[in-house]
């Protein structure tokens, strides 16, 4: 689909080495957009990054001759206290660009949330960023073991309001019962049993009252919340808590114990087994035009709004440059000496800016070929005007 719906454009013949950005368009399971790239740039920035891995394995290498042996690798120095707005944008191309057809070449298989979390004493068992990422690491090999496949999977790392850390999940729960060796645990049992004891297994708190509560309560499977996840865009949608953002936003908040450097969450989010699909075409700069200023007509047209934090002052606007009056608006200009107040305000999204950039929809292909189909009948009404004009002057 993907690659019938490139084919509608009318592309470009191949780079021939000239500078300047070559427009292109990207279509995606669950993401379209425009895309500008500079290939001569490309191309030189390489080459300097290649340059400087050489000198850095130079002076590894001097390093080793003098001493005997590599120099320790430095201690991180970054503290890392939330989810950053870069993560989370890339988290959602991510997923509107994923293929999700492996995922159900079982034809009864249906999708579900699986949630993965910790006891009430969690700090015994998670005491960084690192040991969870171990115990979800053994639990991707467990699950191997038992059900005889990889785990084809999206998870999302959250923190609840006490701070402990759990995951979701998305994938699609094995029938049967786990085939692992008999002394295992939760060998013979169904998926979900299968799930709350191996999880159990795996944290093993040392408190037999922790432990047994936590192989009760420390597992979930949510086959409705799966149903609900039919495209990528309701997948993105879904683990960036965008409908309710400001109610969720406690949930991307690293607890103090993990703020030190070393002692972080490391990745919030991943994929495994499953590829990004994404094809592309370039186009000419006039038809790039065009199709970035449909989408984001389109996308302005959808009302999408977000939440931020405008500063608001007693007697207009705090300019922090400017301690005096500016241009011919007077006092509402004036820097103010007073306290600065934010306020939480819900602002109109703009997307493609400056004529690049994507947006997130339920059926790329389909949303790729409409557009394609506008952009030939704006070709062709534009041709005919100008054979008119043509005729016109010849007469």
């Amino acid at each position: 689909m993907l690659e019938a719906a490139a084919g509608l454009y009318e592309a470009l013949p191949s780079w021939d080495g000239h500078e300047g950005p070559r427009a292109r368009v990207t279509i995606g399971p669950g993401a379209v957009g425009v895309k500008r790239t500079d290939l001569a740039r490309r191309e030189r920035t390489a080459e300097r990054e290649q340059r400087r891995r050489r000198k850095v394995a130079d002076e590894l290498a001097g390093e080793l001759e003098r001493t005997g042996e590599f120099p320790p690798a430095p201690m991180p120095r970054r503290e890392i206290t939330g989810w950053s707005r870069k993560s989370r944008a890339n988290m959602v191309r991510a997923l509107c660009e994923l293929d999700y057809l492996p995922m159900f070449t079982n034809p009864a298989a249906v999708p579900a949330m699986v949630t993965l979390t910790y006891p009430g004493d969690w700090l015994t068992v998670a005491p960084n960023g690192r040991a969870v990422k171990r115990h979800l690491d053994e639990f991707y090999r467990r699950y191997r073991a038992a059900w005889g496949t990889e785990l084809l999977s999206v998870w999302k790392l959250e923190f609840q309001r006490r701070g402990a850390p759990h995951f979701h999940m998305l994938m699609v729960p094995p029938h049967g019962r786990a085939h692992s060796r008999a002394d295992a645990a939760g060998s013979g049992l169904p998926f979900k049993a299968w799930l709350s004891v191996v999880w159990a297994d795996i944290v093993n708190h040392p408190d037999p009252i922790e432990h047994m509560n936590h192989l009760a309560a420390g597992t979930g499977v949510d086959y409705q919340e799966g149903a609900r996840l039919q495209d990528p865009k309701r997948a993105a949608i879904y683990f960036t808590k965008h409908g309710s953002f400001s109610a969720k936003e406690y949930q991307n908040c690293v607890p103090d114990a993990w703020t030190a450097p070393g002692m972080g969450p490391g990745r919030f989010w991943g994929y495994r087994y499953l590829d990004r699909v994404v094809r592309g075409v370039e186009v000419s700069p006039r038809d790039a035009q065009l199709i970035a200023r449909t989408i984001r007509r389109w996308a302005r047209a959808q009302g999408t709004t977000r939440e931020v934090r405008a500063p608001r002052v007693r007697g207009g606007r705090v300019i922090p440059v400017a301690h005096e009056v500016v241009g011919l608006a007077g006092a509402q200009l004036v820097a103010s000496r007073g306290k600065v107040r934010h306020r939480r305000v819900r602002r109109r999204v703009e997307r493609m800016r400056g004529g690049a950039g994507w947006v997130s929809v339920n059926d790329g292909a389909a949303f790729a070929s409409q557009l394609a189909r506008w952009l030939a009948q704006m070709q062709a009404r534009a041709r005919s005007t100008v054979l008119g004009l043509m005729g016109d002057r010849v007469a």
